[in-house]
């Protein structure tokens, strides 16, 4: 009996240690996407997400400092009425973060209905403690539920996210599996739960974060590809072999990608075409929205640079192929080569010595 006591108090013990570092991890974690995922650049024309996922972040970091203040110095704050208010704010936001992502053609319609999303963040003070935590993870799952839903519809245009997509879909099999426990909470032991639910959330921010550092233009991509999904092909009298013979005149010669304010309106109205003709032409013909084919073009021509001009600053070469910033060239290039700028000019010049 000793024995198992023992056992017991030594997984108890790892469990609570590790929700605590996890917690701890999560808030930094929150911090570093709202100061470099959620920029107004990564959010053109999709202010509602950029301050939905901003709420998330807020959110879920105010529920791991909870979690944090509970189970390192024993401060009950995961019964207070701010913690739970907090939890009911999550699905929400979340459902308000993912909605212009994938149904943008909806987003006119459902901004009159957005106040109908607070009304659980609202009603949660009124609620019996016994019922409030199990009624937010049920409120939970109803959000998942669209989720799922909304990513099944889309599952022909999922192939060119098959990493992320296994990535995100773990952070979906965690949120599942907490708004199980959720419901359970009650039977488990004083702090399991939350030492638990810290684990959970924190898994799902090293998840995230890995994603977004495989694709940091995850959600404009997401947007695009979407768009193109939802519409009705625009491409009927577009010959697009011509179209596509164009932009890389466009790009090959007139080198049109250094220009930084370049955007999806205005290579659209060069090559005259509707801003849903040409995004519906670059996903289904290259296979890649406009965001990323720019930063491949950009990137393609910063290699060139750097083997060429030995003496150019890194941030000069990113600056005149079209970035905008150091941080930005440098995001988009590991994205690509998978390495920095830096260290691929020291390759290259490398494998030139040695030739």
């Amino acid at each position: 009996m000793s024995i198992q006591m023992d056992q017991n108090n030594y997984f108890a013990l790892a469990v609570t240690s590790l929700a605590i570092l996890l917690a701890g991890f999560s808030i930094f974690s929150a911090i570093t996407l709202a100061l470099t995922h959620f920029r107004s650049d990564q959010y053109q024309d999709q202010a509602m997400s950029r301050v939905m996922g901003l709420t998330l972040l807020l959110a879920l970091s105010g529920l791991q400092i909870a979690h944090f203040l509970w189970l390192y110095l024993d401060q009950a704050w995961v019964v207070s009425l701010p913690y739970r208010m907090t939890l009911f704010a999550v699905a929400p936001a979340f459902f308000l973060f993912s909605q212009p992502l994938l149904h943008p053609q909806t987003l006119p319609s459902i901004r009159p209905a957005l106040m109908g999303h607070a009304v659980p963040v609202l009603i949660s003070p009124l609620l019996p403690d016994d019922l409030a935590l199990p009624l937010a993870f049920m409120l939970g799952a109803g959000y998942l539920l669209w989720l799922a839903r909304s990513l099944y519809a889309l599952r022909r245009e999922r192939a060119s996210f098959n990493r992320e997509m296994i990535l995100l879909g773990s952070v979906f099999a965690i949120a599942i599996g907490v708004s199980i426990l959720g419901l359970a909470q009650a039977a488990l032991p004083d702090k399991l739960f939350f030492s638990l639910y810290a684990i959970s959330i924190g898994a799902a921010f090293f998840l995230v974060q890995t994603t977004l550092g495989l694709r940091p233009k995850l959600s404009a991509e997401v947007r695009e590809t979407v768009q193109s999904a939802y519409a009705s092909s625009t491409l009927a009298n577009v010959d697009c072999d011509a179209v596509l013979s164009r932009l890389d005149d466009l790009m090959l010669t007139d080198r049109i990608y250094v220009d930084s304010e370049l955007s999806l309106p205005g290579l659209a109205k060069r090559l005259e075409l509707s801003t849903h003709q040409l995004s519906e032409l670059m996903n289904t013909r290259l296979g890649k929205g406009f965001s990323r084919y720019l930063r491949e073009r950009r990137v393609g021509a910063a290699k060139t640079m750097l083997c060429a001009e030995s003496s150019a600053s890194v941030l000069s070469v990113g600056l005149s192929v079209g970035f905008t910033s150091q941080s930005n060239f440098y995001e988009a290039f590991r994205e690509i080569e998978g390495m920095t700028p830096g260290q691929y000019r020291k390759l290259h010049t490398k494998i030139a010595a040695s030739k």
